[in-house]
């Protein structure tokens, strides 16, 4: 049984901070690259950061400098840091676990940021 689990989603203003967590079941962890993707409101999900098996990431430019994707094999767990938020990052925000061709999602929390 697979298993994602998002949370740390919330309320936040302008320039706070917030650390999205995805703990995972069912998979190898360490053999799965890990990601972080999003959907706003009207607009199609798109992929925030990735970091990969040998923990190489990779972020979309509208984030590089503000987000930080990290992974803890031993708690079978992928984070990610945001910081400096602005409103154009609400959104809901997906974990994603991906081994070849094989791949799950979680079932998304929610980021708003709004004065």
């Amino acid at each position: 049984q697979v298993q994602l689990v998002e949370s740390g989603g919330g309320l936040v203003q302008p320039g706070g901070s917030l650390r999205l967590s995805c703990t995972t079941s069912g998979i190898i962890f360490s053999t799965n690259a890990m990601g972080w993707y999003r959907q706003a409101p009207g607009k199609e999900r798109e992929l925030v950061a990735s970091i990969n098996s040998g923990s190489s990431t990779n972020y979309a430019d509208s984030v590089k400098g503000r987000f930080t994707i990290s992974r803890d094999n031993a708690k079978n767990t992928v984070y990610l840091q945001m910081n400096s938020l602005i409103p154009e990052d609400t959104a809901v925000y997906y974990c994603n676990a991906r081994r070849g061709w094989t791949a799950y999602w979680g079932q998304g929390t929610q980021v708003t940021v709004s004065s």
